[in-house]
């Protein structure tokens, strides 16, 4: 099997800020035609999008895909609940997460892996002000660190 090409789409940039990711998982987004066209340009955002399970199901919630420019009747509405595609076991793992050990599901990317169009979802804890803080702070050292580093190389 040949390397297949991962092109991004869109990133959830909060999702690292105000959570810590446990777990990832990959999966398919069932779409129509058009949101895949719309998908391809770009046309995507995770903004206050989330995972939901009901029914042994994985939904996405207001994920917003730009109607296609060149659509017409076949256009759905932007923000109109996704089937995601998982395997069962993954699921099972997903619904006994979120009830016992008190996760949440959110989307990290999308992406197209070959021709389908995948999500990267993570099992999350919310952070508490206290930790956003010390990311900042270790964000801060290595920017520092680097600037230093960068300095010290010119002469």
């Amino acid at each position: 099997m040949g390397k297949e090409s991962i092109k991004l789409i869109a990133q959830n940039k909060k999702a690292r800020h105000e959570y810590f990711l446990e777990e990832l998982f990959e999966a398919g987004i069932s779409l129509s035609g058009t949101e895949v066209k719309s998908l391809r340009m770009g046309k995507c955002s995770l903004k206050e999008s989330f995972v939901r399970i009901q029914n042994n199901e994985a939904f996405i919630w207001n994920m917003h895909i730009s109607p296609y420019e060149k659509g017409n009747i076949f256009n759905r509405d932007p923000l109109r609940t996704r089937k995601l595609l998982l395997h069962r076991q993954e699921i099972k793992r997903l619904i006994g997460a979120v009830k016992t050990d008190g996760y949440t599901i959110i989307p990290v990317q999308v992406y197209f892996k070959g021709n389908y169009a995948k999500m990267q979802i993570a099992l999350a804890k919310g952070k508490k002000l206290y930790d956003k803080r010390q990311d900042l702070a270790k964000k801060d050292q290595r920017r520092e660190a680097e600037k230093d580093f960068k300095v010290k190389n010119l002469y």
